[in-house]
């Protein structure tokens, strides 16, 4: 309708009926959920990231097999396959409308994907990362402020989001401590162009997380919703769980013994050569260091005990801080729909307060 406070560039850039972005979690946003956070009128991305080419190229397929909606895909360049992986990314270009990644991408291959008519839509947790992908040309920033799960900064999304507003000239996506339509209107109100979430799709009927670890989940509680370096190096909020708990407590040869056994298994499961291994080690290497990219072997691992074997007290579980204020698990229609309908309520609620405050004439 004219005049939808939820019709922005977001919405018309990416082909979705609502500003929000369901974000590319690994083996969490996997077809399914992708297919449904569209139908129910989000953008969706496919967390490409943890895949091999050939399982991109499968899932890709799922996707588009789903809906007929566009969706978005998640990569990283150093990870093995990656140039096969955008090969495939351009190849569904018709349907797949844009990419997101952290730092990784030049101004080279964001400009072959903007040829090809793919927006670039990465992730950043930093003022200056930002800077730095507009002036590499992407279209929109999501900027996740430290209240994000997974790989995080130190900065408050109420305190970064607005910094990122001031300096870049792309549209801009908040994430980090976002859950509902409350969440929204503020993005919308701090000038964002829409929100994404992670930890509230996590938590959907259509995602694959096993139900004993999404209840594992539902019982943590904003206390028990940490930040750890312990994994790789790098600052990453997570649910407490015993195994978390112990890694915190685990000395440096503990850590490389675990990159150790996790490289081997990543080497069986994907089935490259140690010089791909090593390769893609490297590349990792020169944006963190060679002991933290080792490390970062091991995360995969222990993620998916938890988020797709279902043993959460034998593995990780990365969580936004919001996931300990989440306490259903609605379809993914009903959350969109939900935030929505809040969202518009709350953004009217203000208008009103605002007319009433304006003096007669």
């Amino acid at each position: 309708m004219a005049g939808d406070p939820l019709r922005t560039v977001l919405t018309e850039r990416l082909g979705c009926e609502y500003p929000i972005i369901q974000t590319a979690m690994g083996w969490v946003a996997e077809p399914v959920l992708v297919a449904a956070s569209c139908e129910a009128g989000a953008f969706g991305f496919l967390g490409a990231a943890v895949m091999t080419p050939a399982e991109a190229a499968d899932k890709i397929a799922k996707v588009r097999a789903l809906t007929t909606k566009p969706f978005g895909v998640n990569f990283h360049m150093f990870q093995p396959g990656a140039s096969e992986i955008v090969d495939t990314i351009i190849a569904n270009r018709d349907q797949v409308r844009a990419v997101s990644f952290g730092r990784g991408p030049d101004a080279k291959m964001i400009g072959r994907f903007k040829t090809a008519g793919i927006l670039c839509v990465p992730t950043v947790g930093a003022l200056k990362h930002a800077r730095k992908m507009a002036e590499l040309g992407v279209d929109m920033v999501t900027v996740q402020g430290g209240e994000g799960g997974g790989h995080t900064g130190s900065t408050p999304t109420t305190v970064l989001l607005p910094q990122v507003l001031d300096a870049v000239d792309v549209p801009v996506i908040a994430c980090g401590g976002f859950s509902n339509g409350r969440g929204l209107a503020a993005a919308l109100a701090f000038g964002a162009v829409g929100m994404a979430m992670g930890t509230r799709f996590l938590l959907t009927a259509e995602s694959p997380v096993p139900e004993a670890t999404k209840a594992r989940y539902l019982t943590a509680g904003t206390d028990d919703i940490v930040l750890t370096t312990k994994l790789d190096g790098l600052p990453q909020r997570m649910v407490r769980t015993p195994l978390l708990d112990r890694i915190e407590r685990a000395g440096p040869l503990a850590m490389w013994l675990r990159a150790a056994q996790a490289g081997m298994a990543m080497k069986q499961r994907t089935g490259a050569t140690w010089g791909q291994m090593l390769s893609a080690a490297g590349e990792l290497s020169k944006q963190q260091g060679l002991a933290p990219a080792l490390m970062a072997a091991a995360a995969p691992h222990l993620i998916q005990r938890a988020v797709v074997e279902g043993r959460p007290d034998e593995g990780v579980m990365a969580s936004g801080v919001v996931g300990g204020a989440i306490t259903d698990i609605p379809t993914c229609r009903d959350l969109v729909e939900r935030i929505a309908r809040e969202a518009r309520q709350r953004l009217q609620s203000l208008s009103a307060t605002s007319d009433q405050a304006r003096p007669a004439a």
